[in-house]
């Protein structure tokens, strides 16, 4: 099962590693991990999403509250919250398909953000099935290249 944690990190040199360093030492699995400024300078939110059982989860949470920077974290799995990943997506494409992956991405909401006469590259967000859904729908035409951001998520309300 996926966990998702929402951790508030003093925005520091070397925060990202020596989180990443804890989850590698304990043989933690991370399936994403996104990190960024929050609306204050000082600190940052990672949002990361464990794979494991409630036991990993709870001895996930116990060491990142012992390390100094970590300021607070969160398990948003059972509580209301609003996620969204990035992807981009860059599909070969000739004359004849270029119209039905536009299609595809129009049906998703995705974006053309780029094109040219042998590739397509399409800007999709939302949640992380409707990702997984749109390049499912892409691989049978070529994907040549595709970056995503990983899960990032707020608490409702």
């Amino acid at each position: 099962m996926h966990y998702t944690l929402s951790v508030l990190v003093e925005n520091q040199f070397g925060v990202l590693a020596r989180i990443a360093g804890l989850f590698s030492a304990r043989g933690f699995n991370i399936v994403s991990l996104s990190v960024a400024e929050t609306e204050d300078p000082t600190i940052s939110v990672m949002t990361i999403v464990v794979d494991g059982d409630n036991r990993v989860v709870d001895q996930v949470k116990k060491q990142l509250n012992k390390l100094i920077e970590v300021i607070k974290v969160r398990d948003l799995t059972d509580e209301e919250y609003v996620e969204r990943e990035l992807a981009l997506i860059k599909v070969g494409v000739n004359a004849a398909k270029r119209r039905e992956i536009i299609e595809i991405a129009d049906v998703f909401k995705g974006k053309v953000v780029d094109i040219s006469h042998t590739t397509i590259t399409i800007e999709v967000t939302g949640s992380e099935e409707k990702v997984d859904a749109i390049i499912e729908l892409l691989k049978s035409y070529g994907i040549i290249e595709m970056a995503r951001t990983g899960k990032i998520a707020l608490l409702r309300g």
